[in-house]
């Protein structure tokens, strides 16, 4: 049974290992699934969150795997819209990566809400003049986009497909996939923007206040930016790693290479207007409030100005030299750092602007709040990492995700 299943003329480890490895994870599923049962059941009072962390390790996990689905809306764009076709081959993935981090952004905000049975209320109680109702509106379409996306994936199942009316959908679906594309790709700017938004209007907050462009902070455009640059990176990581353990070559070097240049690129450009945000964010913005830069920064192991560097220089400047430097991008082994590095400096860069803006002190008898999550949030945190592996093990075994695999495995089919 489970062999008729897998798509046609490409080979799978045997059943029993993959079941293995499916209750491997699905172990520390369940781990994830008990801390949240417990924070549903009993309330926040289970998290380490207080009066200074209204926002903490949920939220910083929400607004990184957002930023690291960009991929999907980005690699969509340059497929459909620019019209990109190599990167057809690698888009599936592109989309499933971003299906998990949405529906796993999605889940984090039913327990960061406490009372999710009231999610309803943002969509029929919309607070309008809320950079975050903006962001529940787009993100839960955008959710829909996805699941339309990868719909057709689905149905191109081997035993799905032989179903004339799935497999009509199926075509249906691709031949519509444009238009889907172009609205993800919309919805993506404007919700990948207002989170970016909300610390750059804190006016009480001067390490996330920016000025800004009209109504918009500058905050909002660079998170929009470093989701386009840093979200293919991140698909080109876990393809790399899908790649290690299965033991196969899934996608042409060709398609790696490509999505890895525009990607340097994007965080070379990125990383400039960065430096400038800091630069003038340092020496005019906090000034004019009365900080200095190092205000902002403090001998504690969380807050030193190495945290900085590391954003900037290491995870910024680094990966987007060696991502546009040709010779360097088609080593393996300084791919693999680049776009580590890129995806290391854009997790880096939603901690400070998420809890380091909470962190430092605003009045003059106040000192650093300090925190640190609890079992259950850190459970609850790894607990959609558990669930995309398994997604994406079901997905690789069953689906024809990578339409290059058979041409690249001839000895299988």
């Amino acid at each position: 049974m489970d062999s008729a299943l897998i798509p046609e003329g490409v080979k799978r480890c045997p059943l029993w290992q993959f079941a293995l490895g499916i209750a491997v994870v699905g172990a520390v599923l369940l781990w994830g699934v008990y801390a949240m049962l417990l924070v549903w059941i009993k309330g926040l009072n289970q998290t380490n969150m207080n009066d200074a962390y209204g926002f903490a390790l949920w939220i910083w996990a929400d607004l990184t795997i957002i930023a690291l689905g960009g991929g999907a809306f980005f690699t969509g764009f340059l497929r459909y819209i620019i019209g990109i076709e190599d990167l057809k081959n690698i888009l599936n993935y592109a989309v499933l990566i971003g299906f998990i981090c949405y529906s796993s952004a999605l889940l984090i905000l039913g327990l960061d809400v406490g009372q999710p049975l009231r999610g309803w209320f943002i969509f029929w109680h919309a607070n309008v003049h809320s950079m975050l109702t903006e962001v529940a509106f787009c993100l839960t379409v955008y959710f829909g986009v996805l699941t339309i996306e990868y719909l057709p994936l689905i149905l191109e199942n081997r035993q799905i497909d032989k179903v004339p009316f799935f497999h009509n959908l199926s075509h249906n679906l691709h031949g519509t996939m444009a238009v889907f594309a172009a609205t993800g790709a919309f919805l993506s700017f404007f919700h990948q923007g207002s989170l970016g938004g909300v610390p750059g209007v804190l006016f009480a907050r001067p390490f996330g206040y920016r000025e800004g462009i009209f109504v918009w902070p500058w905050t909002f455009f660079l998170f929009t930016w470093s989701a386009a640059a840093v979200g293919p990176c991140f698909t080109i990581l876990i393809t790399r790693i899908t790649e290690r353990i299965t033991g196969k070559k899934l996608v042409k070097e060709n398609v790696i290479q490509m999505l890895a240049k525009i990607a340097g690129w994007m965080l070379a450009t990125y990383i400039i207007v960065k430096i400038i945000d800091t630069i003038y964010w340092a020496t005019v913005t906090a000034p004019s409030k009365g900080f200095t830069l190092m205000d902002f920064y403090s001998n504690n192991p969380f807050y030193g100005i190495w945290i900085l560097v590391l954003e900037i220089v290491v995870c910024g400047i680094v990966p987007a030299v060696i991502l546009v430097n040709k010779n360097w991008r088609e080593n393996k082994r300084m791919l693999a750092v680049g776009v580590s590095l890129a995806v290391i400096g854009v997790c880096v860069n939603r901690w400070v602007m998420i809890l380091q803006v909470l962190a430092i002190p605003v009045l003059p008898f106040e000192s650093w709040n300090m925190y640190i999550p609890s079992w259950q949030e850190i459970a609850t945190t790894i607990l959609p990492i558990a669930y995309g592996i398994i997604l994406i093990m079901l997905s690789y075994r069953y689906l024809p995700v990578f339409p290059q695999e058979k041409e690249l495995n001839p000895v299988e089919g």
